[in-house]
C-alpha cells in the first residue's frame, strides 16, 4: 500500500489543501470484498487521527459500501488484477476502483422485479458523484462521498442545490 502526505507541504498552490491517498492491489480470493472494506475503514481513521480530519459515520458506512460494490463488480466481470485507490481530498473521499476490463458500466433500469444487480443504482444514489472511463488497459471507476454529515434534508450524497 502506498501513502502520500497533504498537497501544499512546501507552501505552494496548494497550501492547506488535503490530499492524502492509499492505494492497494487486492486479489480476487473469497476474503477479497471485506479486506478492501477493512482498509478502508483503517484508511479513513488513520486520516482522522493523524490529521485531525473531521470524518463523519455516516461516511465511514458509505465509503464502505461502495468499496464493497465496487470491488465485488470488478472481481465479478473482469479477469486479471483489481487496484483501489482511496484519496481525502478537500472535503470528500474519493474511492477509485481499476480493472482490466474496457467495458464501462451501465444503470439498468429501474425494474422493482429485479433481484440484483443493484450495485451501479447504490453507488450512484449515495456518491457525491460517480464516474467511469476507460483506460489503456481495462477502465477506472470512481465516486466520492462526502466526509461531513448532509445539511437537514438533503439527500444522501447529494449536495442540496
Amino acid at each position: 500500500m502506498s501513502q502520500a502526505g497533504p498537497l501544499g507541504e512546501d507552501g505552494g498552490a496548494d497550501a492547506g489543501r488535503f490530499s492524502l491517498q492509499s492505494t492497494v492491489a487486492l486479489e480476487g480470493d473469497g476474503t477479497t470484498i471485506a479486506q478492501a472494506r477493512h482498509l478502508a475503514v483503517d484508511f479513513l481513521r488513520r486520516i482522522q487521527s493523524e490529521y485531525g480530519v473531521a470524518i463523519s459515520q455516516r461516511c465511514m458506512e458509505l465509503t464502505q459500501l461502495v468499496v464493497s460494490e465496487l470491488v465485488t463488480n470488478a472481481l465479478k466481470y473482469a479477469p486479471g488484477p483489481v487496484l483501489m485507490h482511496l484519496a481525502v481530498d478537500g472535503d470528500v473521499v474519493e474511492v477509485v476502483v481499476w480493472d482490466s476490463d474496457p467495458v464501462l458500466p451501465v444503470a439498468r433500469a429501474a425494474d422493482a422485479g429485479r433481484v440484483g444487480q443493484h450495485r451501479l443504482e447504490i453507488v450512484r444514489a449515495i456518491a457525491e458523484s460517480f464516474g467511469a472511463q476507460r483506460e489503456p488497459v481495462g477502465k477506472r471507476v470512481t465516486a466520492r462521498i462526502a466526509l461531513a454529515e448532509q445539511p437537514s434534508g438533503a439527500r444522501a450524497g447529494h449536495r442540496p442545490e
